[in-house]
């Protein structure tokens, strides 16, 4: 085995930025950005945060808080965007406040109605009432297979719509983001998300297309109205790409609420896995949205109880209108999901799960703000620090423990629509909380130290292994797969604890294992017997919510060979990265107020990245 490497590498961190310019580029964006399109984002006080703002808040410039009325900005520009306003009642609760329902072809009695709808929300919004009609409209907790029969009938009766409402704003939305868009420096991307969430199980989905506006105006965004159920979604995935040529990638969110029927053994309608149903699964959904501002899906402590850092960012609230207590469950989390894929690989054929992973806001603001010391909140309202406890969606979450996270890292060849979507296809994305961290990771089996130095470092990688997202093909001759890795900090972020490598497999008795293992940290710290490193320590000033750098390391590195390497079994791999401690939103804000410590949730944190997994098959 060779033993783990935290050093600082030869090559400065510019100098490996300018050596490897002509190689893959490392792209920082947000796949899921709601604007006040969205029903949900306009009940919840953001009335004029439109697409354009949202691209405009992504590059860098300056816009208006569409509640506070403040002027903001992002602290570091993104590379790219998605825009991905519900395609439920795209663009109506803006248009009944503003204009009104106007069908043609109305009776008597749906005119009374319409008279009563357009009183209802217009009240609402100016009253600022409009949670307590959010809430109204969401489901009840019931069983969720029972619920999706009714599912789209139920919600396409939640507002009535003018005629072409819907359309408008898709025509809106894509003119918006054909103008935003800059090959070669800042890629719009058209989407929208598909939310399926019958009985209050979480099924959402954000799709994005590589598509123009003038291909993504022959058609419009698939719905949960259209159908509740996932494979129906792709299926017309199937069926509009082979239609326009566009491609598509439909990626999962909030796996962690969604009751166990995200990552489940059978389909929501019941059935059991076949190979078609897996492949099929498997070609769109490609990508996980793995943490957010609804919190962390990568693992749970009741599911990885010896994983001393799964308790990270937890989000126990369903999105219904009643409290339940909270289940976590094999099918919420990412890591038991890649589990449960091998298991289901060995029996279809096809692993149905081979996902690799993101991060993403799920902003309702339009604005993709995921830096602790600048969050601007879920929702419009909990922007103003005084406001997040009176914000909550059924009694439950509040402003404080929404998550000020992620971000979607993609090794791209070029910052353009096509070049990001290929890089989705092929996995080589990563996710982090918020931080800016830099991880290239490489599997093979002979890599050694000095590839590390290796001025073509990856041309070296890709020559004698695969990048995160990939698959191992077996290697005769009985070696140990080994991985290199390189982690850098946030240049204007914290510097890192540890690099680790998670590990899942498929034993020879049929149940699925995970192990953590350790492979490169800061400091002088040594590993336990069990295999545990000493905490990094915290200089967070709980009085200021400052911190300082005089821990951790700006750079970390290793080459890792698993010592526990079976070649008959099949297995995962992927990588976390952990940052030093720093003041959590909630930390701050609370100083902001003059209290001593956040009203709810931890006042420190410890910003992460995990990189897609590499996969090995027997």
């Amino acid at each position: 085995m060779i033993r783990p490497i935290a050093v600082f590498l030869l090559v400065s961190v510019l100098g490996y930025a300018a050596a490897h310019a002509a190689e893959r580029q490392l792209l920082w964006g947000d796949t899921h950005l709601h604007t006040n399109y969205s029903f949900d984002a306009f009940l919840n006080n953001n009335l004029t945060a439109d697409p354009d703002t949202a691209y405009r808040w992504a590059k860098g410039q300056p816009v208006i808080h569409p509640f506070n009325r403040t002027r903001v900005r992002i602290d570091t520009p993104l590379d790219f965007l998605v825009v991905s306003d519900h395609a439920e009642l795209m663009g109506a609760l803006r248009d009944i406040y503003y204009n009104g329902i106007n069908q043609a072809d109305a009776g008597i009695l749906d005119r009374v109605i319409q008279w009563y709808t357009e009183r209802t929300v217009r009240q609402a919004i100016d009253e600022r009432e409009g949670a307590a009609l959010f809430v109204s409209a969401l489901p009840k907790s019931r069983n969720a297979r029972e619920a999706a029969k009714s599912w789209a009938e139920d919600v396409g009766q939640a507002f009535p719509l003018s005629d072409n409402v819907v359309e408008d704003a898709w025509r809106q939305s894509t003119d918006a983001t054909e103008r935003h868009y800059e090959p070669g420096k800042f890629t719009a991307l058209v989407g929208w998300e598909w939310s399926s969430i019958p009985g209050g199980a979480n099924l959402h989905r954000v799709v994005f297309t590589d598509a123009d506006a003038e291909t993504a105006q022959k058609f419009l965004p698939f719905a949960s109205t259209d159908s509740p159920y996932p494979e129906d979604l792709w299926q017309w995935l199937e069926t509009t790409a082979n239609a326009t040529g566009a491609e598509f990638m439909s990626i999962p969110h909030n796996s962690n609420i969604s009751k166990g029927f995200m990552f489940d053994e059978t389909s929501l309608r019941g059935a059991e896995y076949t190979a078609a149903y897996a492949q099929l699964r498997a070609k769109w959904e490609r990508v996980v949205e793995v943490t957010q501002i609804k919190g962390d899906s990568e693992a749970h402590p009741q599911l990885s109880p010896d994983d001393e850092f799964a308790d990270f960012e937890s989000y126990p609230f369903y999105i219904q209108q009643d409290r339940e207590t909270y289940r976590p469950g094999p099918g919420d989390f990412a890591r038991s999901a890649l589990k449960r894929g091998l298991g289901l690989e060995a029996k279809v054929g096809t692993n149905p799960y081979q996902f690799g992973m993101i991060g993403s806001t799920d902003s309702h603001t339009g604005l993709s703000s995921a830096e602790e010391p600048n969050f601007w909140g879920k929702m419009a309202t909990d922007s103003i620090p005084e406001n997040k406890a009176s914000f909550s969606i059924a009694g439950g979450p509040t402003g404080w423990t929404m998550s000020a996270s992620g971000l979607a890292a993609v090794w791209a060849d070029a910052n353009t629509r096509e070049a990001i979507m290929a890089a989705f296809k092929r996995r080589e994305v990563y996710a982090t909380t918020g931080s800016r961290i830099r991880v290239q990771l490489f599997a093979g089996w002979q890599f050694s130290e000095d590839d590390l130095v290796n001025e073509d470092f990856y041309a070296t990688g890709t020559s004698k292994g695969v990048p995160m997202g990939g698959e191992l093909e077996p290697f005769p001759g009985g070696a140990s797969p080994s991985f290199v890795i390189i982690a850098q900090s946030d240049p204007r972020g914290a510097n890192l604890d540890r690099i680790q490598v998670v590990k899942g497999w498929l034993a020879s008795d049929g149940a699925d294992k995970e192990r953590i293992y350790n492979v490169a940290w800061s400091d002088d710290r040594a590993l336990g017997s069990d295999g545990r490193l000493p905490a990094v320590g915290n200089t967070v000033d709980l009085a200021t919510g400052r911190y300082t750098n005089d821990i951790g390391a700006t750079e970390l590195s290793t080459v890792w060979t698993d010592p526990e390497f079976d070649p008959s079994e099949r297995a995962f791999y992927y990588v976390r990265v952990l940052e030093i401690p720093t003041p959590r939103h909630g930390l701050l804000d609370a100083l902001a107020l003059g209290e001593s410590e956040p009203l709810e949730g931890p006042a420190t944190i410890q910003e992460r990245a995990y990189t897609s997994p590499v996969w090995y098959s027997p």
